[in-house]
């Protein structure tokens, strides 16, 4: 078999694979639909023969409000768990010298990339995905196009991590009774592209046409009402092609894994894993997986959605009916003896005040019946459906509407209700953590194997001001993530502060003089999120930045003792750092020393005008 025949079999045999696993996975292809249309309001839709249809009216008069009570519930869940940042740190490998400087390196890598690449709004998009279908991933490579220019007069650049956030539609498992990523054997993403954009890309013209992709459209249809409706469904892209990534885990057969790329006839890509990017230098999947709540034996996470579903169409039955009721109220039902009177003008304009009715001599005149009273059954079972929104969806009504019940008078029975509210939203919050912190193994173990020349990274230290630094990928040896503090749901701004204020009160801040060092002072008012003013007005953020700078250039040169440094702050940052650094113990315990004589002057200073003030 030649090369040409091996692509064009190579190409059917993925094309192939590809068309099963969307057939495996139709069924849950038109739920996560459903979740959508009844995320965005189009409740009147159902699932028929695996796709969502427009439900039709079974009576002309018939209503059919939608009552969105899922979007409220959602957004809720969403603006709680945008609290969920956790801060990884970089854990050295050991206590010596090289490792904590290359762990600190690793740190200020994730730094630049978070701010960077704008990760926290990359987490919220995934988010809001996984709480709409159940699962997100992430998706991060090595950009080639992307970084600092090489050459002004070319088109050459450093490269750079690249971090995109793919819903689930694109994501094709070979097999859908998976636990994780880790039991996938091999793993497909497929996504359409521009014919154009694809040629720009590889380099290959690709025969383009229409391709139905899942994306939000608005229907040229209308609502009960003459409203347009928003409906998730498919829509047709032109001079399209679908980009088919077949990713196969390293095994016996191919020891460093395998990545087919195809587009319409054409193979793009056969070669290797293009990533080392697992535990132990091993090549892997480029995606990370985030689930809002996993499932025993299935490969796909739940939405909250999903539960509240039947939940809604019963809600918004017992609403319509209640309404329709109140429509026999107020126009009434009106009855006539047949032949009495011309029963077309009657339904036209009815019995409309001030109007007159000619009716037959001797016959019954046109009257309203009693329609009676709304059934208290209706507001029962209203009160019952939701209650149930909130047992179902984690969500209480004291979260979703800011409301205290009045019944709740202590502030302990409070406090246990928010830790009820937090508990239920703790799977989600520890399924974002996981996902963050695999997302930063991955970053650092690209820039490990494509940094390979000296790079400029940029990123806020810890007084919030602009620093930069060189490395390499050598200088990058560790990737084990731990998070330095512990992001909670409940951690809200006011009960930082509360926390601050309690603990500052109880004199645990303080030193042995019972006083608050500037370090300490500094720490405080970053913690209850006033460092801006802080940043304008403290002196000690320049010194305790000059002092740092010492301890990084104190064994290249001799560090001169300035009179306008400020001493204790520089003799505490020194002694922190010589307790840290072995390498630069014996100079800074020279430097520190001058510092503490230049203190003794002052003090003697001092206290000579003292005494003469005194005389």
């Amino acid at each position: 078999m030649n090369k040409k025949e091996y692509e064009a079999n190579l190409v059917k045999e993925v094309t192939k694979d590809f068309k099963e696993r969307q057939m495996m996975r139709r069924s849950f292809d038109a739920a996560w639909q459903l979740n959508i249309n009844f995320l965005l309001g189009n409740q009147n839709c159902v699932i028929s023969d695996g796709e969502v249809v427009e439900e039709e009216k079974q009576f002309i008069w018939q209503e059919r409000e939608v009552y969105n009570h899922i979007m409220p519930l959602v957004e809720t869940r969403a603006s709680r768990l945008r609290r969920v940042r956790p801060s990884p740190l970089v854990r050295p490998y050991s206590s010596s010298e090289e490792d904590i400087s290359t762990a600190k390196l690793s740190n200020n890598i994730l730094k630049a990339v978070y701010d960077e690449k704008n990760l926290s709004e990359l987490i919220n998009r995934a988010t809001m995905w996984s709480e709409a279908c159940g699962t997100v991933f992430y998706k991060i490579v090595w950009n080639k196009n992307i970084g600092m220019k090489i050459k002004s007069n070319e088109e050459l650049y450093s490269g750079d991590v690249d971090i995109s956030v793919c819903s689930p539609f694109e994501i094709y498992p070979d097999s859908n009774a998976c636990d994780s990523l880790l039991e996938v054997n091999s793993l497909i993403h497929a996504k359409a592209f521009p014919v154009d954009k694809i040629e720009e890309l590889w380099g290959v013209k690709v025969k383009g046409g229409e391709i139905d992709v899942f994306t939000l459209d608005q229907l040229a249809g209308k609502g009960d009402y003459g409203f347009g409706f928003v409906n998730y469904g498919k829509c047709v892209k032109k001079d399209h092609a679908v980009i088919i990534e077949k990713y196969i885990k390293p095994d016996s057969v191919y020891k460093e894994g395998r990545l087919i790329i195809v587009a319409g006839d054409k193979l793009l890509y056969d070669d290797k894993l293009p990533y080392i990017n697992e535990s132990f230098t091993r090549r892997g999947f480029p995606f990370v997986m985030q689930c809002a709540n996993r499932l025993p034996g299935v490969f796909w996470g739940n939405s909250v959605i999903e539960r509240c579903i039947p939940v809604q169409r019963a809600y918004n039955a017992v609403k319509n009916r209640k309404s329709e009721f109140l429509d026999r109220l107020s126009m009434g039902v009106v009855a006539v003896e047949d032949g009495s009177v011309d029963t077309d003008i009657l339904e036209e304009g009815g019995l409309t005040p001030g109007s007159v009715i000619v009716y037959r001599q001797g016959s019954v005149p046109p009257k309203i019946l009693d329609s009676g009273h709304i059934p208290t059954e209706l507001n029962n079972e209203e009160n019952k459906l939701l209650n149930e929104f909130s047992l179902i969806s984690g969500v209480s009504d004291m979260m979703k509407n800011s409301y205290i019940p009045s019944n709740l008078a202590s502030g302990v029975a409070l406090q246990m209700l928010t830790e009820q509210d937090d508990a239920r939203l703790g799977v989600t919050a520890d399924e974002i953590k996981s996902a963050v912190k695999k997302v930063c193994q991955h970053i650092l173990r690209l820039y490990k194997q494509f940094a390979v020349g000296e790079r400029l990274i940029k990123f806020s230290d810890y007084s919030g001001e602009i620093q930069v630094q060189y490395f390499n990928s050598s200088d990058i040896t560790s990737d084990d993530i731990i998070f330095d503090t512990e992001s909670d749901i409940s951690d809200t701004p006011a009960q930082r502060r509360n926390t601050v204020y309690e603990l500052l009160n109880s004199g645990l801040f303080s030193d042995e003089n019972g006083k608050l060092t500037q370090t300490t002072k500094r720490k405080l008012i970053e913690m209850i999120g006033l460092s801006s003013i802080e940043a304008r007005q403290d002196l000690s953020e320049l010194q305790i930045a000059n002092a740092k700078k010492e301890n990084e250039e104190i064994l290249k040169k001799d560090i001169v003792v300035s009179e306008i440094d400020d001493h204790n702050i520089h003799i505490e940052e020194h002694t922190r750092h010589a307790l840290c650094y072995e390498k630069s113990k014996d100079k800074l315990i020279k430097h520190i020393k001058e510092h503490k004589s230049f203190l003794e002057k002052e003090k003697f200073n001092l206290a000579i005008q003292n005494a003469v003030s005194a005389e």
